[in-house]
């Protein structure tokens, strides 16, 4: 109950501290925040309601707060967060501190005007203090006092809120104050952490100082701060050795010009010179699956592969519709045909062995030559306003080409350049027994 009522004093204390506002003038000014805008900022002090510009103001500076402890020690800093068991607390080291409540006897405000009037009163002291070490040093070099060793002291303005509270600063064990009812000199040293315990907390073991303890959090965040860039930024790299692959798999697309010829004279209401390009940019894809022979650079297995032939269009002069036409024209009726044409299109089936010998394979980038022996099936589709017919052309074709590739994390990407070689048969013949395929690949080795 004790702890609880101290908590509700402690929360209400804390939160009814007057706010202390830097002017950029240098001026501390202390009270309560009434209202504040982007522009202004009204401020309730001992003497009245004031309005300060916002654009005067330095900074609001934190309270400060001195808890007292059991046995008389004492710690200086910034209420955290505090409840019914516990009270935390940020030092001017910038260490955080948990201090239990049965430790605390009471709950000081640090007043800055107080913190200026001390540095005024240790610069008049360090005057006086060097006044007198004159006049002792005149008094020794006259012979009428004897020689002897004068003390230094004074304080530096870092310590301005120790010399305000006549500061005896409290112990610290990994983060926690040492509890102790006797005076700070005569204290019982805490039990420190073991190795193992201070491992599964994350904490410097031993007894420290304020300063020791936010020293070594600082080293700590910094190493930790270190490793991290350098796990962000130094990537290790994938080595990639190729004796321990020995298997290939690969999908590829490209494109095909593809320089394909219809004979149409043996067809009715054509002549012999009547050929048309029925090719055109042909769209394809494979994927090739290939092991390696023993441990050369000799890569051997079956690939498939597909292709389009492009829609093509030429004037159908099939006797039928001319008929037709002729017919429908005498009756005085709409033409069946008023355009006629014969439309094509078709599609390229391959599947084969194919070969692959790495030139370099340990290089970045690996080129290697390919080379294939397959079987082919061109389907043409002829489709005309009254007849409609499948031109096929089967038989084996052959490739060979040469390819570049280069690992990209665990897989590879490529380019390969090939010269496809295939004899066309009947209606096709008068095509061209080569064309080039250029294809881009994405492969795998394992």
């Amino acid at each position: 109950m004790k702890r609880i009522v101290l908590a509700i004093l402690l929360l209400g204390a804390t939160n009814a501290f007057a706010e202390t506002i830097k002017m950029k003038d240098g001026n501390l000014i202390t009270g309560s925040i009434v209202a504040q805008t982007e522009y202004t900022l009204n401020l309730a002090t001992s003497y009245g309601t004031i309005t300060l510009n916002q654009r005067e103001i330095d900074q609001i500076l934190p309270d400060k707060h001195r808890i007292i402890l059991k046995g008389g020690s004492q710690l200086v800093g910034q209420i955290l967060d505090l409840d019914e068991f516990n009270l935390k607390l940020k030092t001017d080291d910038g260490a955080v501190v948990n201090i239990d409540m049965p430790q605390i006897i009471s709950v000081e405000t640090y007043d800055y005007d107080r913190g200026e009037n001390a540095q005024k009163e240790y610069v008049e002291k360090t005057q006086e203090a060097a006044a007198a070490r004159e006049a002792r040093a005149a008094a020794i070099a006259a012979g009428t006092t004897s020689a002897g060793v004068a003390a230094a002291g004074g304080l530096t303005f870092d310590n301005d809120i120790d010399h305000v509270f006549d500061t005896q600063k409290a112990t610290v064990v990994n983060g926690q104050v040492v509890s102790s009812n006797a005076p700070q000199a005569a204290a019982a040293p805490q039990r420190p952490m073991s190795d193992e315990e201070a491992f599964l907390k994350g904490v410097k073991t031993g007894s420290v100082s304020q300063q020791e303890y936010a020293s070594a959090a600082k080293e700590q965040l910094a190493t930790k701060q270190e490793t991290g860039k350098q796990k962000t930024t130094k990537k290790p790299k994938i080595q990639h050795n190729e004796a321990d692959y020995n298997k290939y798999f690969s999908v590829q697309a490209g494109v095909m010009p593809l320089d394909l010829k219809l004979d149409n004279s043996k067809r009715a209401g054509y002549t012999k010179d009547d050929e048309f390009d029925v090719g055109g940019t042909s769209i394809a894809v494979s994927s090739k699956f290939l092991w390696r022979l023993k441990e050369s650079n000799l890569w051997l297995g079956p690939e498939i592969g597909i292709g389009s032939v492009p829609n093509n269009t030429f004037d159908d002069k099939d006797p039928e519709v001319s008929k037709r036409n002729a017919d429908a024209a005498a009756a005085g009726k709409e033409l069946p045909f008023p355009d006629p044409e014969v439309k094509t299109s078709g599609q390229i089936l391959r599947g084969g062995l194919t070969a692959h010998y790495y030139i370099n394979p340990r290089s970045r980038f690996s080129f290697y030559l390919t080379g294939s022996a397959m079987y082919e099936m061109l389907h043409v589709n002829y489709r005309g306003e009254t007849n409609s017919t499948k031109i096929s052309s089967n038989g084996f074709a052959g490739a060979a080409g040469i390819g570049v590739e280069t690992w990209v994390s665990d897989l590879m990407i490529g380019l390969e350049v090939r010269e496809v070689f295939a004899q066309r048969q009947k209606e096709l013949k008068p095509s061209a027994n080569m064309n080039t395929l250029i294809q881009l690949q994405l492969s795998w080795k394992f």
